[in-house]
């Protein structure tokens, strides 16, 4: 059995090492001239510009994101948050886990202790409300394959996702992002545009929304239309089943509103079990995809010239390591 190397940053209840605090096996004048690198990347990027990356709790960042020492793997996943915020780079991220149940307060307070101000996070909304028919999967048990008769519900929106985050966490939130999962059978797009409305017109808007499609069939012009009606926007999302994001660009009414979002998560034809395999642990680019990221630089560059906020928020399956693709799109957008 191949066995896993101790991971740099994570220890086993030992003393925490503040960043450069004591010189390790891998120096510290590396890391901080690179410290210095992304310091002036960040210096000439748009104010409006928010690189970050889909979650943040992944040890394989070592030397990249993380440079304390961490006692345990408990301690990483409750105060890692905080190292991550002071990346250069890094002035969002995404909260992936509230897509599979709403985040405790408790865990929210947590999180904004570690964030400084001006920083935003983009949180996926809860599965039960996002999801059309359920998947026949096991984990969903006699729900499987059934339509769910929560979608879009905007009042268990209101009362099981929202109030804890208005109340805990509004101070760092950005953009709620309402994925809207594939569909084991086909779903009308009029019925889904009719649920759509309704959502909007009586979910709390203490957020801005954010919609991931995907299903490519919904991607239409009363699409774009529904989302201007109710000053929502489309997420631009980079996955291995729907248009590219040029096609995506070109869908009459889709690039405006008030801000952009952009998720870059899987190649086309892809299958996320087989990259996370194959580029775990996520410490170096694998695979560079050219296209996408001359696509993201058009879109963030309309978003600036519309002086939008801009999020682009990056999974390590789109070319390896998200942080190294943030730092590659940043050093593009201001070349």
């Amino acid at each position: 059995m191949k066995r896993t190397p101790p991971n740099p940053i994570i220890g086993r209840d030992e003393p925490q090492l503040g960043l450069f605090d004591e010189p390790d096996d891998r120096g510290s004048t590396p890391a901080v001239e690179m410290q210095r690198k992304l310091e002036s990347i960040r210096a000439r990027l748009p104010e409006g510009v928010r690189f970050g990356t889909s979650s943040w709790t992944f040890p394989g960042w070592a030397g990249l994101v993380y440079h304390r020492r961490y006692p345990n793997q408990r301690a990483f996943l409750r105060e890692s948050l905080e190292e991550y915020a002071k990346h250069p780079l890094m002035r969002t991220v995404g909260v992936d886990r509230s897509y599979y149940t709403p985040v405790p307060e408790d865990d929210l307070a947590l999180y904004a202790k570690q964030l400084p101000d001006g920083f935003r996070c983009a949180m996926k909304v809860w599965q039960r409300i996002t999801m059309p028919v359920y998947p026949r999967h096991p984990r969903y048990g006699a729900d499987a394959g059934k339509t769910n008769p929560h979608f879009l519900d905007a009042d268990l929106f209101a009362s099981e996702v929202n109030a804890s985050v208005r109340d805990a966490f509004s101070r760092f939130m950005g953009p709620w992002i309402l994925e809207v999962a594939p569909s084991p059978s086909p779903i009308d797009p009029s019925w889904f545009l009719t649920k759509l409305r309704a959502f909007f017109r009586a979910a709390p808007r203490d957020f801005p929304f954010a919609v991931e499609l995907r299903d490519r069939r919904l991607l239409t012009t009363e699409y774009a239309r529904a989302l201007r009606e109710h000053d929502a926007v489309h997420v631009f999302n980079y996955w291995s089943r729907m248009p590219s994001l040029a096609d995506q660009m070109r869908v009459d009414g889709l690039v405006g509103g008030s801000l952009l979002v952009v998720r870059l998560l899987l190649p086309q034809g892809a299958k996320y079990a087989e990259l996370k395999d194959a580029y775990a642990p996520f410490d170096k680019l694998v695979e560079a995809q050219p296209v996408m990221r001359q696509d993201v630089k058009r879109l963030v560059s309309a978003a600036v010239e519309r002086d939008m906020e801009a999020y682009v928020l990056v999974n390590n399956k789109a070319e390896g390591s998200s942080p190294l693709t943030v730092q590659a799109l940043a050093e593009l957008l201001v070349r």
